[in-house]
């Protein structure tokens, strides 16, 4: 396995740090009308909220191999199951978290596998945002949720 080279905080050009050397990359797993959901543990960053699967990228990762080795250690999916069919990019210039939308085929499952979540859960497109979304996500949300709408 290579090198993983990718952790640490990153500042970026609108003042915030960021988790990831080489930027981040996450997966919106989508079944239907529903998406996948992850409820972070609360010692994690933004903790206690929910968001995609998702991480910092190593240096030799394309934006689907660090999203798909996310999906993996967080969520235990099998990636084969899985069929990308668009990337969102949160550009921040010197920093960027990448969206790989995926739809997920039958007999897809999903788990918590480390103390990273407390859960893993399907939600219904609708009621996302009522949830106590990770503020990242939560800000790409309705961009995010317009997208879906076209796929």
């Amino acid at each position: 396995m290579a090198a993983r080279d990718g952790d640490g905080w990153v500042e970026c050009a609108c003042g915030n740090k960021h988790w990831g050397l080489n930027g981040a990359a996450g997966i919106l797993i989508l079944r239907g009308d529903e998406i996948l959901l992850q409820h972070r543990a609360p010692w994690v960053h933004n903790g206690d909220t929910w968001g995609i699967p998702g991480g910092a990228r190593d240096s030799h990762e394309s934006t689907i191999e660090g999203a798909f080795r996310e999906v993996i250690e967080e969520t235990g999916i099998d990636t084969t199951l899985l069929t990308p069919v668009h990337t969102y990019c949160d550009d921040h210039g010197n920093w960027k978290y990448e969206t790989v939308i995926a739809w997920a085929e039958e007999g897809l499952v999903a788990h918590e596998v480390n103390d990273e979540s407390h859960e893993v859960r399907w939600v219904k497109i609708e009621k996302v945002a009522a949830l106590p979304l990770h503020p990242s996500f939560a800000k790409s949300w309705p961009e995010l949720q317009s997208i879906l709408k076209t796929l």
